[in-house]
């Protein structure tokens, strides 16, 4: 007998969709489960017994506007293919919601490991936890040093007032997802305001770059994922949300990924300097990036919160999201004094 779907995922309408849109691929019944984990956008393994493939759609409730843009994600994928970051080979896009109730698209399944913690870190040792994160900036330059145009990206974002532009949609994404008193959150926005420095060359920006976003084999990274939020942008904002997820013991942060706490994971400094040096970038304005970092985590953190609150997202460990919001603004206030 075979299991059920998981939810948000049909596999015999997927199935069917495959089979017309890429004759050929499955081969058999299709088999469905989550990837734990995920906080936002949901992620799968399917599979027919021979072969495996991952499909990524939106949260089954609440959707903010922008978030979650399927199309986006396929794109860009699609156009780093040739390049030196690695990605996953785009497979269907899928635009018609009455296929699961949602856009979606499917891509190859990529061995490797998404580490979310220390305790993970620890077991391949110190040695080659440096290894792994001189990778993860590495990749990231990588990144940012391919040329949009190129890549048929070239009208993928708005680089002009980007920042300004970002501080807006935050904010309005808070607006959104607001349902309670959160001190703090609306000072840290206006500081934020009211300082926008000014960006350096634009470039592809992935918009929430972490170890526990990437796979990794060995040193390899062998998949840069979840991609809902690129866009071209300021890369130093990429940069930045490295540094404050690393900063996430100074308000116990528990839902957030504690990789830098693993032995020979290298300090934040160490992290800047290999970035900065790499690239060639200024980064001499980064507590600015990180105020703005910490106010997009706490954003992003509330509007998962209001989805759970309303009972519309799938899966657990979501009951001390919300706690982590507040504390979030706090260290974005505490990073931006003199």
């Amino acid at each position: 007998m075979s299991s059920p779907d998981p939810p948000g995922l049909d596999t015999g309408r997927l199935r069917a969709y495959l089979d017309e849109h890429v004759p050929g691929l499955v081969s058999g019944p299709l088999t469905g489960q989550v990837v734990p984990g995920g906080r936002s956008n949901l992620t799968y393994i399917v599979g027919d017994g021979r072969s495996r493939w991952v499909v990524r759609r939106p949260p089954l409730g609440h959707v903010l506007p922008t978030a979650h843009d399927m199309t986006r994600e396929h794109r860009v994928i699609s156009a780093l293919a040739p390049t030196p970051v690695p990605v996953p080979e785009a497979i269907a896009l899928c635009q018609d919601p009455d296929v699961l109730g949602a856009p979606f698209y499917v891509m190859e399944f990529v061995p490797g490991t998404p580490y979310r913690s220390d305790t993970e870190l620890a077991g391949v040792g110190s040695e080659r936890t440096r290894a792994i994160a001189d990778a993860l900036i590495d990749t990231l330059v990588d990144l940012h040093a391919v040329d949009p145009g190129s890549v048929g990206l070239a009208d993928f974002g708005r680089p002009q007032g980007f920042l300004a532009r970002q501080l807006r949609r935050w904010k309005k994404q808070l607006d959104a997802s607001r349902s309670r008193d959160l001190p703090g959150i609306d000072r840290l926005h206006d500081r934020l305001a009211t300082a926008v420095p000014a960006s350096g060359g634009a470039a592809i920006v992935h918009g929430d770059y972490r170890l526990d976003n990437v796979l990794v084999q060995g040193t390899r990274i062998t998949a840069v994922l979840d991609w809902e939020m690129s866009t071209l942008g300021d890369p130093l904002t990429d940069l930045a949300l490295l540094v404050a997820y690393a900063e996430r013991d100074k308000v116990d942060l528990k839902v957030v990924s504690n990789v830098c706490s693993a032995p020979g994971y290298p300090a934040i400094d160490q992290v800047i300097n290999r970035y900065a040096q790499r690239s060639g970038r200024d980064v001499s304005a980064l507590n600015w990036y990180v105020g703005l970092a910490l106010f997009k985590l706490a954003v992003i953190l509330e509007g998962i919160y209001y989805r759970f609150s309303q009972g519309k997202t799938v899966g657990a460990g979501f009951d001390e999201i919300g706690a982590a919001v507040v504390p979030l603004a706090r260290l974005g206030n505490e990073t931006l004094k003199d």
